[in-house]
């Protein structure tokens, strides 16, 4: 079997996407490329001190930059782009979050709106330590030191959207976009359905690590040095974005209300269910009502993002995607050595 063809991209500041959709493709890849990728953090690295505040040093609505988009050669809609995470590390030795005026889950937004004032825009810095894969958490108003471990993960990952729309890269939709879930983390396989030829994909918003609901709206924000593997399904659809670990399938959904994105995420399960594991679609219900785990995901961006996962072990042995997930393992396993 032959090696397979490395792309590295280290973009230029000026060479970001900012969209999913509405821009031009960095690069042609035939399915099966390993992308060897830069991503630069959401505050596209201008968040270096506690002092540098986001209204201050960052232009909205240029937040979140992206790495792509890739055109993926034979890509059309009704296929599956797979992208499989091989590897996810910080770039640096820090990261950044913060407290941002009306945004976030616990306090007064443009569309919660109330007469209580926003809350103060604060900065903390997190030093990262590469070898011993730990976060540290220093409080700004104490002498509390906590070391956390990392958990590195992509906020964002996607493909243009259907309909001729461009969505900011803060979206998340059934394209993918902005959906902030743990879950994104190396090993796991992460399918997309294709809407435009070539699909478009792109992939950015780097975390050192994330609590499941990103509360105040920013996770532990760093700079990546990520490896992903493109592969391509013929004739194979997702509706919503689904990932695929060595434990887990995994749905998600994006929506508002909080409530419209739970019942998204829970009915592609059961959906799934049904295509790959031979479930009527009662049975797939009541099945996934007494196995489904439900973390949140976001709770702060523009639509909020549920997922819905059960555990593989629990499942009939069917292979889904064609067995992808399993023979990417393989090959990102080749490149380790």
């Amino acid at each position: 079997m032959s090696d397979p063809c490395i792309l590295t991209v280290r973009p230029e500041p000026g060479e970001y996407a900012w969209t999913f959709g509405g821009a031009p493709p960095v690069a042609r890849v035939a399915p099966g490329t390993v992308l060897d990728l830069y991503t630069e953090d959401c505050f596209a690295g201008r968040v270096r001190s506690e002092k540098d505040l986001v209204s201050e040093v960052c232009e909205f609505p240029f937040l979140n930059p992206q790495t792509g988009p890739f055109h993926v050669e034979g890509a059309e809609p009704g296929d599956t782009v797979a992208v499989h995470f091989v590897s996810i590390e910080p770039a640096r030795d820090w990261a950044a979050s913060t407290t941002v005026p009306l945004f976030g889950a616990l306090t007064s937004t443009h569309t919660t709106a109330t007469l209580q004032p926003p809350l103060p825009e604060t900065v903390w810095i997190w030093q990262l330590d590469r070898e011993r894969r730990t976060a540290l958490f220093s409080a700004r108003d104490s002498d509390i030191r906590i070391e956390l471990p990392m958990d590195p993960m992509h906020g964002t990952v996607g493909v243009a959207p259907a309909n001729l729309e461009v969505r900011s890269a803060l979206v998340p939709d059934a394209h993918g976009g902005n959906m902030d879930t743990p879950e994104m983390r190396a090993g796991v396989t992460c399918f997309l359905g294709v809407n435009v030829e070539g699909a478009l994909l792109s992939l950015g918003d780097g975390h050192a690590r994330q609590g499941e609901g990103e509360t105040c709206g920013v996770a532990v924000e760093c700079a990546m040095n990520t490896v992903v593997i493109v592969e391509l399904l013929k004739g194979v659809a997702t509706p919503w974005p689904r990932i695929e670990s060595d434990t887990h399938i995994i749905s998600t959904g994006s929506a508002r209300p909080l409530e419209d994105a739970f019942r998204i995420s829970q009915l592609d399960l059961v959906q799934w269910l049904v295509r790959d594991y031979g479930f009527s679609e009662l049975d797939a219900y009541q099945f996934a009502t007494q196995a489904v785990e439900s973390p949140l995901a976001n709770v702060c961006d523009t639509n909020y993002t549920c997922v819905a996962k059960i555990r593989k072990e629990w499942l009939p042995a069917r292979e889904t995607h064609r067995g992808l997930h399993a023979r990417l393992r393989d090959t990102a396993a080749t490149l380790r050595r």
